[in-house]
């Protein structure tokens, strides 16, 4: 079977995030954006864990769904043409910050189970350890490896999958607190690890360019903090819909149910060039070299984003490919595309009313990007909106890239390109 899969994201327990961060908007959302398994993010955090038991119950394998009586309250809210099953997967972000070869390191991993059983023994090791009240995503003085040893004496299906790898501050290879090597993070333990996250500063290229990332699948999530920002990124597979069928994908080398994933276009990420962003200074890695590391404007230290990091420890050329590379695409949000064919912001009115459109006549978003024929698109949203994403199709995209915790800024249109079209609103 088909399908798609968001398994990094955040609850209303985690700071930073929407209030409609709830079951009920997540299953709402995963329809509306065509994800079929979703994560629930922070189980471990008490108060999610009951709601996640009070609102859950089992479907398939190792997967779950919510209860008729929660599904009543918001199905109203689903176009016709984006309706869908959704299941949940019990997931979970934890921060891990603590000294390890000389230096502190702060590094985020991603941990998944197939019960509640499971997820309640490691909830119960992990709050004898530090606060998991405070956030969803807790943060704890605790060693990597020791996070991945106690997974895997939780349960024989539980697995460990480091977070968006590359990210500066928090992840396994980032330049401020990661490490040179998986091993390093990991130590005896590395074996256990057999697929890591892309990130949204990062694709497949580029992890291909490292001889010790080869051992390894590549996942994409999206990392929501709010429901509407599910599928930004994704991960395709063609496997049983179960806990075990996608754990056999990510696990087994001879397996090939991942498919693929849909990766931002790493410019678009928050960290995919260096900067700082205090000083409005966005720059490419060898203009930082030129620099010494320095900003020109303030003279402190800049934040080495992605490119430079990948660059820094890559012994292959870009263009090769992994062992266990598979297919990926690249996608802009289709809010995004439309607001650029506008001219006017992702959040604004025309933007909502559009988008609507769109899902209730064409179907869901990764349909509507992917494979909807332009024709149909034209005759929803306009030719413009149809260019727009037939450009994304190609990869013939602008990108302003992203730099210190500030996302790039997507161009597709010149003005002219705006005006020229008939039928389209032009604002000025």
């Amino acid at each position: 079977m088909k399908f798609y899969t968001d398994l990094h994201l955040h609850s209303h327990y985690s700071r930073a995030t929407s209030k409609d961060s709830d079951l009920e908007h997540l299953w709402l959302w995963a329809q509306l954006k065509g994800i079929d398994v979703l994560g629930t993010g922070d189980f471990v955090h008490p108060g999610w864990l009951d709601e996640l038991k009070k609102k859950l119950e089992p479907a398939e394998e190792g997967l779950f769904k919510l209860k008729s009586q929660f599904v009543k309250t918001i199905e109203g809210e689903v176009p016709k043409a984006c309706q869908g099953q959704v299941r949940f997967l019990l997931s979970v972000e934890i921060s891990n910050i603590y000294k390890r070869l000389d230096k502190v390191r702060k590094v985020h991993n991603l941990i998944f189970t197939p019960s509640f059983d499971a997820a309640d023994k490691l909830q119960k090791r992990l709050e004898a350890i530090g606060n998991i009240r405070s956030d969803g995503r807790p943060i704890l003085g605790l060693d990597s490896r020791n996070l991945l040893e106690i997974v895997l004496e939780t349960d024989p299906s539980a697995y460990l999958i480091p977070a968006h790898i590359w990210t500066p501050w928090f992840s396994a290879l980032g330049s401020k607190g990661g490490f040179d090597r998986m091993e390093d993070c990991f130590a005896d333990l590395t074996k256990h690890i057999f697929a890591v996250e892309t990130g949204l500063s990062s694709d497949p290229l580029m992890n291909w360019r490292l001889s010790q990332l080869d051992p390894y699948v590549l996942v994409s999530n999206s990392d929501a903090h709010s429901p509407g920002k599910l599928a930004r990124e994704a991960t395709m597979f063609d496997t049983d819909l179960s806990y075990q069928g996608i754990y056999r994908a990510l696990s087994d080398k001879k397996d090939k149910g991942l498919v693929g994933t849909i990766e931002f276009f790493p410019e678009e990420g928050k960290y995919h060039y260096d900067g700082h962003r205090d000083c409005k200074t966005r720059l490419h890695p060898q203009e930082t070299i030129k620099n010494k590391g320095l900003c020109p404007v303030c003279k402190k230290s800049v934040t080495v984003g992605v490119m430079a990091r990948v660059e820094e420890l890559a012994d292959h050329p870009e263009g090769r490919k992994s062992p266990r590379a598979r297919p990926y695409f690249n996608l802009v949000p289709l809010p995004e595309i439309v607001a650029e064919s506008k001219g006017v912001g992702a959040a604004s009115k025309v933007v909502n009313e559009i988008y609507g459109q769109m899902l209730a006549k064409l179907g869901n978003e990764l349909y509507i990007l992917r494979e909807a024929p332009l024709k149909d698109i034209e005759g929803v949203a306009g030719d413009l909106v149809a260019q727009g994403i037939d450009h994304v199709r190609q990869g013939k995209v602008n990108i302003a890239a992203g730099y210190d915790g500030e996302y790039g800024k997507v161009h597709l249109f010149s003005d002219e390109d705006r005006t020229a079209k008939e039928g389209q609103l032009t604002l000025f």
